[in-house]
């Protein structure tokens, strides 16, 4: 469940089978009270384009849809005796763009598609809002699943790091305390490369912070991190001294993060 904020109205968006569903109810309190957003709901549901574009938008993308219900409901839209509530039409059509759900947190909720359309019952520009700050949120979304991506890429190729380190540093008569020491030295060496800093360091620095130095990488570092790892591991691999690795990482950190911000201001000028 997310929220966002129109014209100082909170909106509800769910997720339906990964399909974003927005909060018909929250857009109708924008306009009348919440008493009246049942009824905004049924007026609007009752009109004739209104039940061509739902219908159109279920043919589209529902196989179940009763077609020959909604030809029938269709043929009755504009009259003044016809009245339909969204239970209705789910119920005689198999409809799946909207949905009624149940409970503290329930309402009448919409496919994002329709629910666009229904902002034009509310006002233009409240459609337009609508739309802005629903783009907005599903950019930032996007944005926290790279860096996640990222985070998971960087933990999967330290693996590949560490077996390196177990396969050419890891004297066989070693306790398991003195391996995680050396596994704990070789992850500062990747630090210090790329941060400047060992991850004591960090942590004596940051007391008021939760994780570690990595978990508030930026994209970029992660990116880069990523990279760094899988070079170390080769340079292990090759009986390379620490010393000099660490040193070689950190010209590797220093040209690739250059290059990464060249790129990211490029795309800002654009």
């Amino acid at each position: 469940m997310a929220k966002i904020n129109v014209k100082d109205t909170e909106i509800t968006i769910i997720s339906v089978e990964e399909k974003d569903y927005i909060s018909l109810t929250d857009m109708a309190n924008a306009k009348e009270s919440e008493s009246r957003a049942a009824d905004i709901i049924k007026n609007w549901l009752r009109g004739r384009y209104t039940l061509e574009f739902i219908g159109t938008w279920e043919q589209i993308n529902n196989p179940g849809f009763k077609v020959v219900e909604f030809d029938h409901l269709k043929s009755q839209a504009g009259l003044p005796s016809f009245v339909l509530s969204v239970s209705e039409w789910v119920e005689k059509t198999h409809a799946i763009g909207i949905i009624v759900k149940k409970g503290k947190y329930g309402g009448t909720f919409a496919h994002k598609d329709i629910a666009f359309e229904f902002g034009s019952a509310i006002s233009v520009p409240f459609k337009l809002y609508l739309i802005n700050e629903f783009q907005r949120l599903k950019d930032a979304e996007q944005k926290q699943l790279g860096w996640t991506a990222k985070r998971e890429l960087t933990k999967l190729n330290y693996h590949i790091h560490t077996d390196a380190i177990k396969r050419n540093l890891k004297p066989y008569e070693l306790s398991a305390v003195q391996t995680s020491i050396i596994y704990a030295n070789e992850a500062d060496v990747l630090n210090v490369a790329l941060f400047g800093m060992t991850a004591k360091q960090w942590r004596d620095t940051n007391p008021g912070l939760k994780g570690n130095i990595r978990d508030y990488a930026t994209i970029n570092e992660l990116i880069c991190l990523s990279n760094m790892e899988n070079m170390n591991a080769l340079f292990i691999n090759e009986k390379m001294p620490q010393k000099a690795r660490l040193i070689k990482l950190n010209q590797i950190a220093i040209q690739q993060m250059t290059i990464l911000q060249e790129v990211e201001s490029r795309k800002l000028l654009k």
